[in-house]
C-alpha cells in the first residue's frame, strides 16, 4: 500500500508540472523549440519538415569556462502483458532518472564528467512465471534485473576527446567512458533523412538503450577522420553493465569492435547516404546461452561467442510531386562462432516512405507515410553444429518495438507508419506491425544484449512449433514545452498470435495486452 500511494504521488507530480508547463504553451505558440539533438530520445516523432527558427536558447550554466548541465526525466509505466494465472501480468510503476555534469571545450581537446542517479518505484515483484511464460513486461524485468534496490549513483560518462590530431583538423580521438549509438557517425543536412537514420538505422547494433531507466556507457576508444570521399570512423570499447539492472558502474567481460565508412551523396534534387560496417563481439562471461538447443548441451557449451556482422545501408531522399520520396535499403551477414556452434545469418530491411505537402490539408498536419519490411533469419535445427538465429549483439531495441516484446532475432516484421505535425511543438506518430517468427523451429526472443554478469541478456521463450506473433497497434504525442522540456504520451497495444496462445492460453487465440506511458523531461 505505502508503494502505491508513493507511485500515485509520482504521477500526480509529473502530471503537474506538465500542466503548468503546457499553460504557458498557447503563449508561446508562435515561438519554435531548439531542435532536440538526434540522440537525446529513444524514439522521436520528429516529422519531416524544415526546421522552424529556433527560439533563443537558454543560456547555459557556467562555471568559469566549465558548462554545467543535466536532465530529469519523469515517467509513469502501464503493463498489462498476455494474460496468466501463474504471476500478476497488469501493473504500474514509476521511475527518475537524474543526469548531470560538467564539461568543457577547448581549441585542441574537450572533456566531459557525468553522473547519473536512477530511481525505481513500485516496481512489481510478482510479475515473473515460471518458464516459457517468464517476465511479464519490462517491469518484471526490472525486478529481475535489481531485486528490491530502488536507486544507484553511476559514474555515466568521463571521456578526453583530442582534436586536429596531429595538425589534422578532420580527425578526433575520444577516450574514456562514453555513449555510443552505431549509425549516427555522419548525420545528413536533410531533416527528412536524417530524421529516418536516426529512427530507423540508427542502434540496430549497437546502442545506449537509453529508453530504459539505467542506459549502458562503453569504456574504451572511438576515432574518425573526414575526408573528401566521406567519414571514417572506429570504436572499440567494453559495455558497462545497467540497462534494466541499477548497478551499472562495472565493465562486462564482453568486448565489441566496429568500423564504419560513411559516404554522403549531395545531389540538387535531394540527398542520399552508404554506409559500410563491420563489428566483431565476444562475449567471455560463464553464462548460459540463450538458444534454441536443449538446456543440457547449453550447460556443456562453455565456449565463448566470438561473432563478426558485415553490413550496410543505403538511405536516400529526392523531391517527388510537391512533396519528398525517402528510401531506406540495410542488410547484414554474420559469421564466426556461437560457442562451439559455427554463426551463420543474416538481416535485412527495406523501407520507403512520402510526406506530403502542396495542398491545404497537406500543409496543416505534415503527413508523412512509410512502410517497410525486415526479415532476421532463425535456427531451424537445433541439434546440427550451426546457429543460424541473427545475433542483434548490443542493440536498443525499443526503437524498432516501441512496445518491447519482440526485437530483430528469429523475426519478421511488417509495418506502416503515420507521422503528423499540426505545429511546432506538437508531433505524432501511429505505427501497425504484423510479427511472425522467421522460423517455428526456434524461439521468440526478446531483450536487448548483456547488461550483467550472471544472466546472457536476451530472453528466449519455446513455442511449440508456432510462428504467429500477431499485431501491434501503437500511437505517441511529443509536446515540446519549451525549448528545455519536452512531454510525451504512449499507448501501444498487443493482439498476440498463435505463438502467445500457446504460452499464455487464458487469453483465447489472440490473447492481448498493453503498455502505455507518460514521460517529462526537464533539461538544465
Amino acid at each position: 500500500m505505502y508503494a502505491t500511494k508513493k507511485l500515485c504521488y509520482f504521477v500526480t507530480a509529473l502530471l503537474l508540472v506538465a500542466l503548468s508547463q503546457s499553460a504557458g504553451l498557447a503563449q508561446q505558440a508562435n515561438v519554435a523549440a531548439t531542435p532536440v539533438a538526434p540522440v537525446a530520445k529513444a524514439t522521436p516523432t520528429l516529422a519531416p519538415v524544415a526546421a522552424p527558427k529556433p527560439a533563443a536558447a537558454a543560456a547555459p550554466i557556467k562555471l568559469g569556462s566549465v558548462t554545467f548541465s543535466g536532465s530529469l526525466r519523469l515517467r509513469a509505466e502501464n503493463w498489462d502483458w498476455f494474460e496468466t494465472d501463474k504471476a500478476d501480468p497488469s501493473y504500474t510503476f514509476g521511475a527518475a532518472q537524474l543526469r548531470f555534469g560538467f564539461s568543457q571545450s577547448k581549441e585542441k581537446y574537450e572533456w566531459q564528467l557525468e553522473g547519473e542517479v536512477p530511481v525505481l518505484m513500485n516496481v512489481p515483484a510478482h510479475s515473473i512465471a515460471a518458464a516459457p511464460q517468464g517476465q511479464l513486461g519490462l517491469g518484471a524485468t526490472y525486478f529481475a534485473g535489481s531485486g528490491e534496490q530502488n536507486a544507484s549513483l553511476i559514474f555515466k560518462q568521463g571521456f578526453v576527446r583530442f582534436k586536429g590530431l596531429f595538425g589534422d583538423k578532420a580527425s578526433s580521438l575520444k577516450l574514456g567512458r562514453f555513449e555510443f549509438n552505431d549509425g549516427l557517425e555522419v548525420l545528413p543536412t536533410d531533416v527528412t533523412l536524417a530524421t529516418v537514420k536516426r529512427d530507423h538505422i540508427s542502434q540496430r547494433l549497437i546502442g545506449a538503450f537509453g529508453f530504459s531507466h539505467v542506459g549502458r556507457s562503453f569504456d574504451g576508444v572511438q576515432f574518425g577522420r573526414n575526408f573528401k570521399a566521406g567519414n571514417l570512423t572506429f570504436f572499440g570499447a567494453r559495455p558497462t553493465e545497467g540497462v534494466f539492472q541499477l548497478n551499472g558502474n562495472d565493465e562486462l567481460d564482453v568486448d565489441i569492435w566496429y568500423t564504419a565508412f560513411t559516404k554522403p551523396i549531395k545531389a540538387k534534387a535531394g540527398e542520399s547516404e552508404v554506409r559500410t560496417f563491420v563489428t566483431h563481439y565476444h562475449d567471455g562471461r560463464p553464462v548460459l546461452k540463450t538458444d534454441n538447443r536443449s538446456a543440457a548441451l547449453r550447460t556443456l557449451d562453455k565456449e565463448n561467442i566470438r561473432v563478426t556482422t558485415v553490413g550496410g545501408h543505403y538511405i536516400g531522399v529526392r523531391k517527388a510531386g510537391q512533396g519528398k520520396a525517402d528510401w531506406l535499403l540495410w542488410g547484414a551477414g554474420q559469421f564466426g562462432a556461437w560457442g562451439n556452434q559455427d554463426q551463420r545469418a543474416g538481416a535485412i530491411a527495406a523501407e520507403a516512405g512520402y510526406s506530403f505537402a502542396g495542398n491545404k490539408f497537406a500543409n496543416r498536419l505534415k503527413p508523412w507515410l512509410r512502410g517497410g519490411y525486415f526479415r532476421s533469419t532463425g535456427d531451424g535445427n537445433a541439434a546440427d553444429s550451426k546457429h543460424t538465429t541473427f545475433f542483434q549483439m548490443l542493440p536498443t531495441p525499443r526503437i524498432y518495438a516501441r512496445t518491447p516484446y519482440f526485437n530483430a532475432m528469429n523475426n519478421e516484421d511488417v509495418f506502416a507508419e503515420l507521422r503528423l505535425k499540426p505545429h511546432a511543438k506538437l508531433a505524432t506518430r501511429l505505427d501497425a506491425h504484423h510479427l511472425r517468427l522467421s522460423n517455428k523451429n526456434d524461439l521468440w526472443y526478446v531483450g536487448g544484449g548483456a547488461f550483467q554478469k550472471r544472466s546472457f541478456g536476451f530472453v528466449g521463450r519455446a513455442t511449440g512449433g508456432k510462428q504467429s506473433l500477431g499485431w501491434l497497434f501503437d500511437a505517441s504525442t511529443d509536446i515540446t514545452v519549451t525549448s528545455r522540456t519536452t512531454l510525451t504520451f504512449y499507448l501501444g497495444g498487443m493482439r498476440g498470435g498463435n505463438v502467445q496462445a500457446a504460452i499464455y492460453p487464458l487469453g483465447g487465440s489472440n490473447p492481448g495486452g498493453h503498455f502505455a506511458y507518460v514521460e517529462l523531461l526537464q533539461k538544465f
